[in-house]
């Protein structure tokens, strides 16, 4: 019993990230992330925008899925350091309560093309767009 405890315990530290080495924010469009092991990683606002950690009044629920949508041309105005776990990013939508750690940066940046190809078919699915709605 004990060592299937260790074993998990092993295992869920091997999958930890590597330690973040570098952050650049690349405002209004981009922040990029380097970390120890020497994966780097290019998120644009958009994406950062879409996957924010936060609940989110802007969200629509959609049969109980949850879709942010018309947020192609969003920028990052400005980013502040959480201790020394994280960044909370403010968008030029005035979002500003997600705060990305950098093990979610890390993930979004390892998994960045299935989740970017299953943001696109969420939109299709719900007849929604990356474009803003126009005013009328």
């Amino acid at each position: 019993m004990a060592a299937a405890a260790a074993a998990r315990r092993l295992c869920h530290a091997a999958a930890q990230p590597p330690p973040l080495k570098k952050l650049a924010l690349h405002a209004p469009k981009s922040v990029e992330v380097e970390f120890a092991d020497g994966n780097s990683f290019h998120l644009s606002a958009e994406f950062l925008r879409v996957y924010s950690p936060a609940a989110d009044s802007k969200i629509r629920s959609i049969a109980g899925e949850k879709v942010i949508f018309g947020r192609r041309h969003v920028g990052i105005m400005s980013a502040e350091s959480i201790g020394n776990y994280g960044v909370r990013i403010l968008f030029d939508d005035l979002h500003k309560t997600g705060i990305f750690t950098w093990d979610y940066l890390h993930h979004l940046g390892s998994n960045k093309f299935s989740l970017s190809r299953n943001y696109i078919k969420t939109l299709r699915k719900h007849g929604l767009s990356r474009d803003p709605q126009r005013r009328k």
